[in-house]
């Protein structure tokens, strides 16, 4: 089951020991027990003194003596045990293919004693990007060396060691560098929506003046002569392998109680230039080193908002992408995963936004539809007041349709891949509309007809290119289907995980109106007279024709009401991929308890198949608004949703759920914000006649 994500931000857990006097030193945070010994006692003088004899002192060195030295594992050869069997006369197999009887087995090497693997997971799960904390107490030399010395015995591709370690103390150079990346801060800054640059100016990136010791770790891509072994097809391994000797570094600082901070607010050739490097390496990272008064509990990112770590178990695939699980569990079906986390709005929160509502300083019920709107999404939350629903990130999902071919709209296909070029330039309508709101813009490919290049804010998912005609036959296969509900999850898992509280549908795709009504009218019931719209405004006779087109359909995939299909056979016979993945992007939401706000007809249809799956998903959902089309109508009257906006919007493109955010992100601020009648000294209303 995906765990909930934490209502809201935790700060981090208070130092072990008291707040210093002022003037005073702040004692630094411990280093970790080295295993299997005691920790030393920490010394009389705050300031950190070296390990004083070989026994407290650890080392990276080999054991001088064989009693110190560990076992090897067995060596192949014949030592010790008895030949292999040889081959029958008739059957000939190479010694490496020889069975080994049960007692013949060479014995695998033996693991750390418990004491000292239980110190190396510590120092994995307490590593820290630390940027917050330092103290001035200089850096033990021996200590310095030993955690360069763990960087140095990192692994890399050929044994190529492409690293090398630039220390810097100099408080003049420090201060240069830290210019440099305060320009590249700023710049980043610019390109945020404003909820995010609001967030992201709380932060603090970087302790490059206040650390001790700075640390730029480059590489040499040259190094390892010629034709390195195993970097000829992947010659980007060699900043990999420099990766892996700043995880050494990392984790090796971590032991010795020595917070590191990665800076990456760079012009990677400008500072190399600051640093006098030569012309051919390149920094890889950018390191603060020194004492830090604590660690933090979890990493600062999480502990502020501004992102959330993902459960291992969405990264763990077995033999093929897409099959997830644990080893020694059972394969993860996604859809029902997804489902199985989805709770029941809370009905204790509930209880509590309602009765908050009623304190607060006005009449009751006087905010109408917005205070329901708070109490739901305190239910979603599991806790009153709620998180707020900000930042928040629109993704537009964008496919083509087959049915295209039946003459249901006089646009031209290709436009679909038009306006997606449109909505990575910023000149739709959805971008001017989320500007102003200040939400996220990112497009999903999930099935455009035509390749699109790579650009920034696209995410290439597509299962196929468009679906196929549903007046022939389904417009998808189940796997189809199924592959497109998965990826709206993880799009949905993705945003959440990188800081979105809230989420916004959107879509594109010329004649998904089309299939929009096939699935309104699948799952209401309703004539497809009643649900089949105009859709970018078509004439009587093309509107009569679309009709005819979605009844053809939805006969020829036996999709009438008498029926009886499956949600996901009623998706795969008349959908598109477009609405499988908006489905799977309410599931995730609504699984992670994070607020989503529908857009118009496509949302609305898109909600039904999430709804006839999960009947708990529509706990997560608030409508956007009423769109002009009429299927849009009887999808929300079916679904029991009351739209917050209607303005005879029909664009799509989640541009009026976008109008509604700022009316959602207000319900909930009033729990937050708006004083109640004891708190602000106002009488409330007495009881008798009126």
């Amino acid at each position: 089951m995906t765990p909930p994500p934490d209502p809201s931000p935790k700060p981090p857990a208070p130092g072990t020991g008291p707040s210093p006097e002022p003037g005073e030193q702040p004692t630094p945070a411990p280093l970790l027990a080295d295993a299997g010994r005691p920790a030393s006692a920490p010394p009389a003088d705050p300031t950190p003194a070296p390990p004083s004899t070989a026994a407290e002192r650890p080392t990276l060195a080999p054991p001088s003596s064989a009693a110190e030295r560990p076992t090897p594992a067995p060596p192949s050869a014949d030592a010790g045990r008895p030949a292999p069997p040889q081959p029958s006369a008739d059957v000939e197999r190479p010694a490496h293919a020889q069975p080994f009887a049960a007692a013949e087995r060479p014995k695998p090497a033996p693991p750390f004693a418990d004491a000292e693997r239980a110190a190396v997971y510590r120092a994995i799960a307490e590593r820290r990007d630390v940027r917050n904390g330092f103290v001035g107490d200089p850096v033990d030399d021996a200590a310095l060396v030993r955690v360069l010395e763990a960087a140095h015995r990192a692994p890399s591709v050929g044994l190529t060691q492409p690293w090398d370690f630039l220390i810097i103390r100099d408080p003049a150079r420090r201060k240069r560098v830290r210019g440099l990346a305060e320009r590249q801060r700023d710049a980043y800054a610019a390109s945020l929506t404003w909820p995010r640059a609001a967030r992201f100016d709380r932060l603090k990136i970087e302790a490059i003046v206040e650390a001790p010791i700075n640390i730029a770790v480059t590489c040499d891509p040259s190094r390892g002569g010629r034709n390195p072994l195993g970097r000829r097809s992947q010659p980007q391994t060699a900043p990999y392998s420099v990766a892996c000797a700043v995880e050494n570094l990392w984790l090796a600082a971590r032991a010795e109680g020595l917070g590191v901070g990665w800076v990456s607010f760079f012009d990677e050739r400008e500072l190399a230039a600051e640093l006098g490097l030569p012309a051919h390496l390149e920094v890889v990272a950018y390191l603060c080193l020194g004492h830090v008064r604590e660690f933090a509990t979890a990493p600062e990112l999480a502990l502020s908002g501004w992102a959330r770590r993902r459960p291992l178990a969405w990264a763990v695939h077995d033999e093929t992408y897409g099959r997830r699980h644990l080893p020694g569990e059972a394969p993860v079906n996604l859809i029902e995963q997804t489902i199985a986390a989805i709770q029941p709005l809370d009905e204790a929160a509930m209880r509590d936004a309602r009765d908050h509502q009623a304190r607060l300083t006005k009449p009751p019920g006087a905010l109408g539809v917005l205070e329901e709107v708070s109490v739901q999404l305190a239910g979603l939350a599991a806790i009153s007041p709620p998180p707020l629903p900000e930042p928040a990130a629109v993704a537009i999902f964008a496919a083509d349709h087959g049915v295209h071919a039946q003459g249901v709209t006089p646009w031209p296909q290709e436009v679909t891949a038009q306006m997606v070029a449109n909505f990575l330039a910023g000149g739709a309508v959805v971008n001017a509309f989320a500007g102003q709101v200040g939400a996220e813009v990112t497009v999903v490919d999930i099935g455009v007809a035509s390749p699109l290049p790579e650009a920034p804010g696209l995410l290439p998912r597509k299962v196929a290119p468009g679906t196929a005609d549903m007046t022939e036959g389904p417009a998808m296969t189940a796997e189809q289907a199924r592959q497109a509900v998965e990826t709206g999850i993880e799009v949905a898992r993705d945003l959440v995980s990188a800081g979105a509280r809230c989420l916004i549908t959107g879509d594109m795709g010329i004649a998904n109106t089309t299939a929009s009504a096939a699935l309104i009218s699948a799952f209401t019931g309703l004539p497809p007279e009643r649900v089949t719209g105009r859709g970018t405004g078509i004439d009587d006779a093309t509107h009569a024709h679309k009709i005819d087109i979605v009844r053809t359909a939805l006969h020829r995939n036996a999709l009438l009401p008498e029926g009886g299909r499956g949600p996901m056979e009623v998706l795969a016979g008349v959908g598109g991929l477009e609405h499988a993945a908006l489905a799977g992007f309410i599931l995730g939401g609504a699984a992670l308890r994070v607020p989503v706000v529908l857009d118009g007809v496509i949302a609305g249809a898109a909600a039904l198949v999430a709804a006839a799956l999960c009947p708990d998903a529509l706990g997560a959902c608030v409508a956007g608004h009423r769109s002009a089309e009429p299927g849009h109508a009887a999808a929300v009257e079916h679904l029991g949703l009351r739209p917050l906006v209607d303005l005879e919007l029909r664009l799509g493109e989640g541009t009026g759920a976008l109008l509604a955010l700022p009316l959602v992100q207000g319900a909930v601020r009033v729990l937050h914000e708006v004083a109640t009648f004891d708190s602000a000294g106002v009488s409330g209303k007495q009881e008798g006649p009126e």
